[in-house]
């Protein structure tokens, strides 16, 4: 064998390893405690979040549409409240959560507003912070203040705190370990879920170097990264495969099929013991 074909394989070798490793260096080094969000899977969720939400006619819309086509014989409820480039701190959540405002009606088929039970409205509370203030050097103190209280407020209503792991700008991919070990710190110290669609942005491209997550802005998801968020989600909350969902955002089927197994392996990997 020539000296140059051997430095060729050589090579080809090196890089096979290097894409290899890639899924498992995203991840966080803190292992998370909590690996279930506890008791069944929420009936009514709130997301508390900004932009990263809303886009795609909003995470919450998607992430419903699964839930339903699974147990279509209870009634999920979704509500997003979000805020253009907020941070965990810019939201009231005493308001949000106090019966008789958010959530007291329903929009039900044929424009029918259907008023709910008066009383507590959701099951639980998905959280999410601007998308680096966990590990910017100016707010990160904030994100671990207000992960805290936050999740203080959201138990004393009466539901279950879950943090939403965000993903790394499509530019700066070294800020997913960063974000990701920032979310499952704070998971741990308050008990809290982490749904680790970070991770699962990291590991699609991994895979596909080609594929799309992001808007032209290189921060925002494209449909396609808007649905992978909303399958591990489903996935994380769940503790079921999203694998043979039917329901694909109007994605090409394979690409589809593609993020809900991409959503399954990261799930079954971050919380895997």
């Amino acid at each position: 064998m020539s000296k140059a074909l051997l430095d060729l394989r050589i090579a080809a070798g090196v890089c096979a390893l290097s894409l290899a490793l890639i899924p498992a260096a995203v991840g966080a080094q803190t292992k998370p405690s909590r690996t279930e969000v506890g008791g069944e899977p929420p009936q009514s969720l709130m997301w508390v979040g900004n932009s990263f939400f809303y886009y795609n006619n909003s995470m919450h819309n998607h992430y419903g549409r699964i839930a339903r086509e699974v147990d279509a014989g209870k009634r999920y409820r979704s509500v997003s409240v979000t805020i253009s480039g907020s941070g965990i701190d810019w939201h009231d959540l005493d308001t949000y959560l106090r019966p008789g405002l958010i959530g007291k009606y329903s929009f039900a088929a044929g424009n029918e507003v259907v008023f709910n039970k008066p009383g507590r409205q959701f099951d639980a509370v998905m959280m999410m912070d601007c998308s680096q203030c966990p590990v910017h050097p100016q707010l990160k103190d904030v994100f671990t203040e207000f992960a805290r209280k936050n999740s203080e407020t959201v138990r004393k209503y009466g539901a279950r705190p879950v943090f939403f792991m965000s993903w790394a700008y499509k530019d700066k991919p070294e800020m997913t370990a960063t974000l990701a070990e920032a979310y499952t710190v704070a998971g741990n110290a308050n008990d809290a879920l982490v749904v680790p669609a970070g991770i699962a942005f990291a590991k699609a491209i991994a895979k596909r170097p080609a594929i799309e997550l992001y808007e032209a802005d290189k921060r925002h998801p494209s449909l396609a990264g808007t649905y992978l968020a909303a399958c591990t989600t489903y996935a994380a909350l769940w503790k079921k495969s999203p694998v043979d969902i039917k329901y694909t955002a109007g994605l090409d089927p394979e690409l589809a099929a593609f993020l809900r197994t991409v959503a399954w392996e990261t799930v079954s990997e971050y919380y895997a013991k």
